[in-house]
């Protein structure tokens, strides 16, 4: 049996901007081909933050100059930005797939998650995203019923909430297409949030941190190791202090001890250990590789890498 894997890819390995991102799928996608070149099942999940806040933008700016036509909720921004990573990521790998040798099928599946309507979170919004509006506009929105901050000197912005994911609605897709041995890009983005409402669906004005996606992505297809991809190649415990020091191979206890002790930043590595921990705990014998995207192979072998058994 394969082993199968799920690779959490963060804003380094996609770029910001539609030129960036043609450019960065084309390394990213040698990472992933090494993987299945080594013989591992392979599903792809990735950040849209840039990409997101830039729809977000676009058709919002578009319904500003158009009033017959509406705004874009937040629910359809993500899932045009999963359709437009997907799709460049899909073709990248495919094409370094293909120059090895190597024929496979490479899916994106438009993936929604189920958010519970009663989190938290929807009570206190910390994501950031759009671009920045003048009082008028924040005044408008926030007639709307969404929220907005104000950068002194700079302006305002929307900020919408972060639930934590509680379902994968296709997974048994990503399951199917896994099981024919094919690769799948799913839950981009931490996937499109839902409301579940009886048998309908209805979009959440609200975006899903991508590692705890990744994480529950990673529970859900069964897979043995959980890859999370960031730009550094070991995290840091005491970060910019003298005694800064990098993590090699921990276990889920030190890994614990050191999110209830504050190293790990909220909206940066906290949510990479938080679903690694997880993801190890719902299962024996898993690993979580938390390292960047050109030191993949070298952490695979033990020789780098911030490592959780």
């Amino acid at each position: 049996m394969k082993k199968r894997v799920v690779v959490a890819l963060g804003h380094r390995a996609l770029g910001t901007t539609l030129p960036e991102q043609k450019v960065a799928v084309k390394h990213t996608a040698k990472c992933i081909a090494d993987l299945i070149e080594e013989g591992y099942q392979v599903a792809i999940t990735h950040s849209n933050a840039p990409q997101v806040g830039m729809i977000h933008t676009a058709m919002n700016e578009f319904a500003k100059n158009h009033p017959e036509y509406t705004a874009c909720p937040m629910s359809v921004c993500s899932a045009m930005s999963q359709g437009y990573i997907g799709y460049d990521l899909q073709n990248g790998i495919r094409e370094e797939l293909l120059n090895r040798g190597i024929y496979r099928t490479v899916s994106t599946v438009l993936t929604q998650v189920i958010v519970d309507p009663y989190d938290d979170a929807f009570y206190t919004p910390t994501k950031v995203l759009g671009r920045y509006m003048n009082a008028e506009e924040a005044n408008e929105e926030r007639r709307k019923g969404n929220y907005v901050i104000e950068e002194a000197g700079r302006g305002f912005r929307r900020v919408v909430s972060a639930p934590n994911p509680v379902k994968i609605v296709e997974l048994d897709a990503v399951n199917a297409l896994l099981d024919a041995d094919q690769v799948v890009i799913a839950a981009g983005g931490g996937g499109i949030p839902v409301l579940e409402q009886d048998n309908h669906l209805k979009g959440a004005s609200a975006v899903i941190e991508k590692d705890l996606a990744a994480g529950k992505l990673a529970e859900g297809i069964n897979a043995d190791m959980l890859i999370i991809l960031t730009n550094v190649e070991k995290v840091c415990i005491n970060l910019g202090q003298p005694d800064e020091q990098p993590l090699g191979e921990i276990s889920v206890e030190q890994a614990k001890s050191y999110m209830e002790e504050g190293h790990f930043g909220i909206y940066n590595m906290l949510p990479k250990f938080r679903a690694a921990v997880e993801f190890i705990e719902d299962r024996e014998g898993r690993t979580a590789y938390i390292t960047s995207f050109d030191k993949v192979k070298d952490a695979l072998k033990g020789k780098t890498g911030t490592v959780i058994r």
